[in-house]
């Protein structure tokens, strides 16, 4: 396998840099989106992000909001990456990075918003899992499963804080489940598609903690050929 090596990209169109491997762990549309998707408000003072990878969605949010983020990411260093971009960009005092896994996480700190763009695969006994390491622990479940995500949120948000999440379309069931299980009822779906003629294979929700029940459904969005993912949601959370 080539040796991998560090290299400053520019994130999207959002004037910002980001460091990553040039052979892996490089930002993904997935992360734009999710950032893009997140409502934020005047009140919205501090944020979460859980699985930040190296950052992506906490340079995307500072764009948009003064309020206070952190994130966490279990490997090092994808971690390192994270604050080495964090530094870069000049958001050290707006953003803080943690490396741990996110089921040791411990704060008296209450959120008003948690992301998270997690591993997307289940680990069962036919599954695939990728032979380099780094790769398998941030596409299947081996640290954290979609459960654990949903439960550390629920630990961790104000009431009324909303939760958003990025996901496969074909685990919308289990989101659902979930989020009634721990009091994080989905209130708005939106479905990506990939391609203006495919059906939609993502899905982005948002959840509210102690709300009522009742799901708002938009038209899917397709991200083919876009020259910008910025206010791509903004008419419809």
């Amino acid at each position: 396998m080539k040796k991998s090596k560090i290299v400053l990209n520019d994130l999207y169109d959002y004037n910002l840099k980001i460091y990553q491997y040039d052979t892996h762990f490089k930002f993904s549309i997935d992360s734009i989106l999710l950032a893009e998707y997140v409502k934020l408000t005047n009140k919205t003072k501090n944020i979460l992000d859980l699985c930040t990878g190296n950052a992506s969605i906490p340079l995307i949010l500072a764009t948009k909001t003064k309020a206070h983020v952190e994130a966490i990411e279990v490997q090092k260093e994808i971690y390192e990456l994270g604050v080495k971009s964090v530094i870069y960009n000049k958001l050290d005092k707006q953003i803080t990075l943690y490396n741990q896994n996110i089921l040791d996480y411990q704060s008296n700190q209450k959120y008003d918003i948690i992301t998270c763009n997690p591993p997307y695969f289940k680990v069962e006994r036919q599954s695939y899992t990728n032979e380099f390491t780094p790769l398998a622990i941030a596409r299947h479940e081996l640290l954290v499963t979609l459960e654990d995500i949903f439960k550390i949120a629920s630990q961790h948000l104000n009431s009324k804080g909303e939760f958003y999440l990025i996901h496969r379309l074909e685990r919308i069931d289990e989101i659902i489940i979930l989020g009634n299980k721990y009091k994080l009822n989905v209130k708005n779906i939106e479905l990506i598609k990939t391609k203006s003629n495919n059906k939609p294979s993502m899905v982005l929700v948002r959840c509210i903690k102690n709300s009522h029940k009742g799901i708002k459904i938009n038209n899917p969005i397709s991200i083919e050929n876009r020259k910008t993912y910025q206010n791509i949601f903004k008419e419809e959370v």
